[in-house]
């Protein structure tokens, strides 16, 4: 069954545009799907039944995959066998009668608004990787993006003057994201004082640069903004995703709209915006029972 994966993979790429890492996360699944496949064995696609499924689900399972990550694979699953029932490859699609993994839907975590501040000044002075860290920091807590359309941004993206960005989110959507002032100072002074020494004639078109001269990648940034919180003070377990997060929360609590910080996140879908909300409610919360008398 390898051929119809490759024929999958190369349609998904062409036809869908997906993300690199999505694509990464198709053939990782489908590997393994097809692995277990192989060890039953069957001589046709046709022969994958729903009982096949849920045993291969129930083997990740075991292998101690979680009932998320076992819901992303089914994900993967439905898409290859719809895929192959389309091409006319299968007469079937084993999936259909298949229910994800149901689990429970863990709250994000946000960082309070005085340690943001305090991350956001961590790095200090006017070192090339300070102002470089402190510029990435500002516009990551300032428009709520996802670290990769954060290291993905190119110098076109950028509109100082009218202060606003282009990002280019899941399956290259495009959406307009307001700077603010403060993140407008910092990128500004990055482009002015670093960008071009960091630059070193590599012809990188990425707004963000490494020591030599390319774009970060997402490893490199997740140890910036490790190292930063332990200089800020903060020793809790933030992600770059945690930014992101903080950036929700706060227009929330301070009575933004939800479908504009739906607009602002770009979810296709405005219950992936609904989980903060939950955040804010469970803030209220545990206000209420600190500092009211019967709380």
């Amino acid at each position: 069954m390898d051929q119809y994966l490759d024929i999958f993979l190369h349609y998904v790429t062409v036809e869908k545009g997906l993300s690199k890492n999505t694509l990464e996360a198709y053939g990782r699944d489908l590997t393994r799907y097809l692995d277990f496949l192989g060890s039953i064995p069957l001589t046709t696609v046709n022969e994958v039944t729903p009982a096949i499924v849920l045993r291969f689900l129930g083997y990740l399972k075991d292998k101690g995959l979680a009932p998320r990550s076992r819901a992303r694979v089914l994900v993967s699953l439905r898409m290859f066998h719809k895929f192959l029932l389309a091409e006319k490859h299968s007469s079937t699609n084993p999936t259909l009668q298949v229910s994800a993994p149901k689990s429970m839907r863990s709250l994000p975590y946000a960082l309070a608004p005085t340690e943001v501040e305090r991350l956001l000044a961590a790095p200090q002075g006017n070192e090339p990787m300070a102002l470089r860290d402190r510029a990435m920091l500002e516009v990551l807590y300032a428009t709520g993006l996802r670290v990769s359309e954060l290291i993905g941004l190119k110098c076109g993206d950028l509109q100082l003057d009218v202060g606003y960005l282009t990002a280019f989110g899941k399956r290259s959507k495009q959406r307009l994201v307001p700077m603010g002032e403060m993140a407008i100072t910092e990128v500004r002074d990055y482009l002015t004082l670093v960008r071009p020494k960091l630059e070193k004639g590599t012809g990188s078109l990425y707004l963000f640069l490494n020591r030599s001269g390319h774009g970060l990648t997402r490893q490199g940034f997740w140890k910036i903004i490790k190292r930063r919180a332990r200089e800020a003070g903060i020793f809790k377990n933030i992600t770059p995703h945690t930014l992101r997060h903080s950036f929700a929360t706060h227009l929330l609590e301070n009575g933004a709209d939800l479908r504009a910080v739906q607009t602002l996140l770009g979810h296709a879908d405005i219950s992936t915006t609904q989980i903060y909300t939950h955040v804010t409610r469970e803030r209220l919360r545990r206000i209420h029972e600190q500092y009211h008398p019967r709380g």
